[in-house]
C-alpha cells in the first residue's frame, strides 16, 4: 500500500476545495493512465470499469470523493504539507476522504484484471461531495448505467454504516411590524421567531428509527434588526433537519411548516435518508467478518444514489473537518484488507431492472 499512501500525500499537497478539484482529478487520471486503465470523465469526476467486464454480471460501484472543505483556522501544521509523524499522515482531506479514495483505488486495481469475478466493478472518484453539488455524484448516475450495489468510502473506522440520515435546510422568516423601541409600538418579529424556535426545540417527531434514532431539528442561525432603537419587522432563522427513514424530507417540511407561524422555505428536498437491508449479502458478509453496523448521522453521496449502498472506510468521522486532520497508514493498510475480504466470495444477484 506504500504506492497509494504516496498518492494520498500528493493529493494532500494540491488544493481540492469543492468546485476546485481539477488538480486532484488530474492526479487520479494520471495514475489510471500509468496503469493502462481506461477511464471516462465528466467535469471533475472520473470513473473506470474493470478490464474484463462481463455483461449480465451484477455491478458494484466503489466510490469516494476528491474534494475537501476549506481548512479550519486553528491548524498547527501545514494543511497541505502531508507531514508524516510516525504512523500518522497529517493533511487536509487525509481522513475525509482521501484515505478511502486511494484505498478503494487500490482495491479496484487489485481486482481489475481478474477473469473470474462474479461481478463487475466501477471505480468513481467524484467531486463536490462536501457541498452536495450538482456536478458531483448526482451528475453521474445516468452515465454509470445499472448499479446493483455501491460501497461509499468515508471514514467509519471500517465499520458498516447501513443507513444515513437525510438532510434538509429550512429558511424561516417571522414577520412583525416596525416601531420605536422606546414606545409600545410595533410587533417584534424577533419575539415571534423565538416562540417558533421554542416550539421546534420542544417538538419530537412521532416515529423513531431503530438504526437512525429520532428526526433531529437544530436551529443554527438567526438574524434580525437594523439598529438598537427599532423594533424589527422581520427575523430570519435557519433550521438544520436530519430525517430518518420514516419521513421523507417533504413530509418533514410539511410538519414543520404546520407547527410554526413563520414562513418556511426548503432549500432542497433531494437529500433524503438512505439505507440498505440487514439481509443484503454485503451486510451479511461484513457481519461474518466480524464488522459491526450502525446508522450514520452525517450525509454523503449515498443520499443521491438510487441503488443499495453501504458507507465504510478507513479513518474516524470525528476527525473530519477538524484542524490537524490525520489518517494512520496502518488504517489504510487494514482498510484495504477489509475491503478485499468483503468482496472476495461476495455473491450478488443482478437486478433485472437495474436502477429502476
Amino acid at each position: 500500500m506504500k504506492e497509494y499512501i504516496q498518492l494520498l500525500k500528493r493529493l494532500i499537497r494540491v488544493q481540492a476545495f469543492s468546485k476546485e478539484e481539477e488538480p486532484a482529478a488530474n492526479l487520479i487520471r494520471q495514475v489510471l493512465t500509468e496503469k493502462g486503465i481506461a477511464f471516462q470523465t465528466k467535469k471533475n469526476n472520473t470513473w473506470a470499469k474493470n478490464t474484463n467486464w462481463q455483461e449480465g454480471h451484477p455491478v458494484i460501484l466503489l466510490n469516494s470523493h476528491i474534494d475537501t472543505v476549506r481548512p479550519a483556522k486553528n491548524w498547527t501544521k501545514d494543511p497541505f504539507g502531508a507531514e508524516m509523524d510516525g504512523d500518522c499522515l497529517y493533511g487536509l482531506g487525509s481522513n475525509d476522504a482521501g484515505a478511502s479514495l486511494v484505498t478503494l483505488l487500490a482495491v479496484f486495481v487489485h481486482f481489475n484484471q481478474k477473469n473470474d469475478l462474479p461481478f463487475n466493478l466501477i471505480y468513481a472518484a467524484s467531486a463536490e461531495e462536501e457541498i452536495s453539488g450538482p456536478d458531483g455524484m448526482a451528475s453521474l448516475i445516468a452515465d454509470l448505467g445499472f448499479v446493483d450495489l455501491a460501497i461509499v468510502g468515508e471514514p467509519t473506522q471500517m465499520q458498516m454504516a447501513i443507513a444515513e440520515k437525510g438532510l434538509m435546510v429550512l429558511d424561516c422568516t417571522a414577520h412583525g411590524k416596525a416601531g420605536h423601541a422606546a414606545r409600545n409600538e410595533g410587533e417584534n418579529a424577533l419575539y415571534k421567531a423565538l416562540d417558533d424556535i421554542q416550539k421546534l426545540r420542544d417538538y419530537r417527531f412521532e416515529k423513531t428509527s431503530k438504526v437512525l434514532g429520532e428526526v433531529k431539528l437544530s436551529v443554527t442561525q438567526i438574524n434580525a434588526g437594523s439598529q438598537h432603537n427599532v423594533v424589527p419587522d422581520q427575523c430570519t432563522f435557519v433550521v438544520d433537519v436530519r430525517t430518518n427513514e420514516h419521513y421523507s424530507n417533504q413530509q418533514a417540511f410539511e410538519i414543520v411548516a404546520g407547527l410554526i407561524e413563520s414562513e418556511v422555505r426548503a432549500r432542497s428536498f433531494r437529500l433524503n435518508s438512505s439505507g440498505i437491508e440487514l439481509a443484503h449479502p454485503i451486510v451479511r458478509r461484513g457481519v461474518d467478518l466480524g464488522l459491526t453496523y450502525y446508522g450514520s448521522p452525517t450525509t454523503s453521496d449515498q443520499a443521491v444514489m438510487p441503488f443499495p449502498s453501504i458507507k465504510i472506510g478507513p479513518g474516524d468521522s470525528a476527525r473530519s473537518h477538524t484542524a490537524d486532520e490525520y489518517i494512520r497508514s496502518s488504517e489504510i493498510e487494514e482498510g484495504f484488507k477489509i475491503y478485499v475480504a468483503l468482496l472476495d466470495g461476495l455473491i450478488l444477484k443482478a437486478r433485472e431492472f437495474g436502477n429502476a
